[in-house]
């Protein structure tokens, strides 16, 4: 790979909505800059620079207080890009990291202090070559006290994940629902099972997030709208939200940012809602302490 990809849009919208005070986008990453973080030499893509300067700047355009920045696939399972970001935030950012499941527990320390509180399995084929369930399942055996396992996977996979998941010891966050297809509706069969999954245990938590990656008729994706919205309504307690800037991977279908935001009242249509989607949810999940 040579040819470095843009997969954020160059001038989002300014959301009509506006977040409440202390609204949290608990979901999105950094690219490099690759000068200073170099990408993992099994990266699946290989984007631009969209380092912290970048990320704060859309925060405060789009009127978020705090980011949950997550790990990209492209750094592997080297956290300093993540860790290099919530350092420069001012305490308005905390992690999500990836890393390799031998990590001690100095090293995992070390990431508690840098302000991670989870660790992620991705289980999508197409980003990641090995995911080792044993392995995963013996590091969310020893993490620091409070941190969570984050989940990446396909709506096709969901029933042969579940003893995966039955197993891990620490409360769950499933990224965008765990990809289901919205076109089905709220009653569809995709839908149906990440209910079951939610009902199974009450510490599972998810992401009602990327109308452009799961709603493939466009742009103000009224199908997502219509399948997720019931969703936040009976799981008020378990969601959180995020932009997913900079999109990776959607350089050939890149969301307007203010868009994104635009669908959080279609979502979450009362101000009691939205409240726990962006602040208390994500706030007990990575600032409790």
């Amino acid at each position: 790979m040579t040819d470095r990809i843009v997969s954020w849009h160059p001038n989002p919208s300014k959301p009509t909505f506006v977040p409440p005070p202390g609204a949290v986008d608990a979901h999105c990453h950094v690219f490099g800059p690759m000068a200073q973080f170099p990408f993992s030499a099994k990266a699946k893509y290989l984007p631009e620079d969209a380092g912290p300067d970048k990320l704060f700047a859309l925060r405060d355009y789009l009127g978020f207080s705090k980011n949950v920045i997550v790990q990209a696939s492209c750094h592997g399972t080297d956290n300093s890009a993540t860790l290099d970001a919530i350092a420069k935030s001012n305490g308005k950012a905390r992690g999500v990291a990836v890393v390799d499941p031998a990590i001690s527990e100095a090293e995992l320390a070390k990431l508690h202090e840098g302000g991670m509180r989870g660790i992620r399995f991705n289980f999508l084929k197409r980003l990641v070559d090995d995911a080792p369930k044993d392995k995963f399942l013996e590091v969310s055996r020893r993490l620091p006290k409070g941190w969570h396992v984050v989940i990446y996977f396909e709506a096709d996979i969901l029933e042969e994940l579940r003893p995966f998941m039955d197993a891990i010891p620490v409360p769950l966050v499933i990224d965008h629902m765990g990809r289901p297809d919205v076109t089905q509706g709220p009653d569809g069969a995709d839908m149906r099972a990440f209910r079951a999954l939610l009902d199974s245990r009450p510490d599972i938590h998810f992401k009602p997030t990327c109308p452009d990656r799961l709603d493939g008729t466009g742009d103000p994706w009224n199908a997502f709208a219509e399948a997720v919205a019931p969703l936040v309504a009976d799981y008020s307690d378990r969601c959180i939200w995020g932009t997913d800037w900079p999109h990776p991977n959607m350089q050939d279908n890149t969301p307007d940012d203010g868009h994104l935001v635009d669908m959080i009242p279609r979502i979450a249509p009362t101000v009691e809602l939205q409240r726990k989607l962006l602040i208390d949810n994500p706030n007990a999940l990575y600032w409790a302490d």
